[in-house]
């Protein structure tokens, strides 16, 4: 089941500068607008529900490469 971003959901900035990925350990990039927290290296999206990062392999999103040249 997929949820659409909420705006009133803000993840703290702190918090994103300790995340990593959990299969890389590499630096995440936030995706506001689609509300993920993208690991380039492992090419997966890692969902953001209600302001609260889903740092799971299992939970993650494949990329394709357009989207990681973006």
């Amino acid at each position: 089941m997929t949820q659409s971003p909420r705006p009133g959901h803000a993840v703290d900035p702190k918090l994103l500068e300790i995340l990593v990925c959990p299969v890389t350990k590499a630096r995440l990039d936030y995706d506001r607008e689609r509300q993920e927290l993208i690991s380039r290296p492992a090419r997966l999206a890692y969902p953001i529900r209600d302001g609260i990062p889903i740092m799971l392999a299992d939970e993650a999103r494949q990329m394709d490469e357009s989207e990681l040249a973006k």
